[in-house]
């Protein structure tokens, strides 16, 4: 198949557009970034898009592909080199693994959306479960060592969460987690993970906690009135890091 152009079509607080972004930046994939409002979702995008979610994936302005997973396999399977294990078992274990942030997004989303602090408290402490259970699976200085893998693209957009929401947890989620504390860090300055959102991230996630009306919402505060003001384009088109 040759590929001549890709646009991503992209929410700027989506977990799941950052792993497709990290994915196209260790790639080296050259692309066009589009930004939705999914507040107000373009009828364009709804036509394109079974699910009604981001990201997509337009393959020479025709060919749609979604669901954030199934973007990343297309990319890593039609550029050289992967991002993936060779031996097959290990690879079916990092999918595993990957399977496994997407379950941890969903908890994230469960606490930040939880109304009561008891709700809020248990939804935290599953959290620190489940980072239990990375403990020992991490090899660092990534998940498998030293190769950066679709597992370490998987979870640097976990990660990002708690850079914003660590002050307002009632416990250290990665408290006594050593080797995933250290991951969290090496993946915090990797220039593709950095790169996946834009300066204005943590103002805009920590607007958007806000404006949930829950839990965490009263644990933040109001914002100030500018902070409050900002909001989010319909359709804004960014150059990829490799432009």
């Amino acid at each position: 198949m040759s590929i001549e152009s890709l646009e991503l079509v992209s929410h700027n607080l989506c977990p799941y557009v950052q792993r497709s972004i990290i994915t196209l930046d260790e790639k080296n994939i050259t692309h066009r970034r589009t930004y939705i409002d999914l507040s107000n979702k373009p009828d364009w995008f709804l036509r394109m898009s079974p699910t009604g979610t981001v990201p997509l994936l337009l393959v020479n302005g025709k060919d749609v592909i979604f669901e954030s997973a199934v973007i990343c396999e297309f990319l890593n399977e039609v550029t050289p080199g992967s991002l993936h294990p060779d031996s097959s078992i290990t690879k079916a274990q990092h999918r595993g693994w990957i399977e496994f942030a997407s379950q941890i997004l969903n908890n994230i989303a469960k606490l930040y959306n939880a109304k009561t602090s008891t709700e809020y408290n248990n939804q935290a402490s599953e959290l620190s479960t489940k980072f239990s259970h990375l403990e020992s699976a991490v090899a660092l200085p990534y998940f498998a060592g030293d190769a950066f893998s679709m597992v370490d693209a998987a979870f640097g957009p976990v990660f990002r969460y708690f850079d914003t929401m660590d002050p307002f947890l009632p416990h250290d989620v990665f408290s006594g987690y050593t080797k995933v504390q250290e991951w969290r860090e090496i993946l915090s300055n990797r220039p593709s993970i950095k790169n996946a959102v834009d300066p204005d991230y943590p103002s805009n996630l920590e607007r958007f906690l806000v404006n949930r009306n829950s839990y965490i919402s009263t644990s933040i505060g109001p914002l100030h009135p500018d902070a409050q003001s900002l909001s989010t384009p319909n359709s804004v088109h960014a150059p990829s890091p490799t432009d």
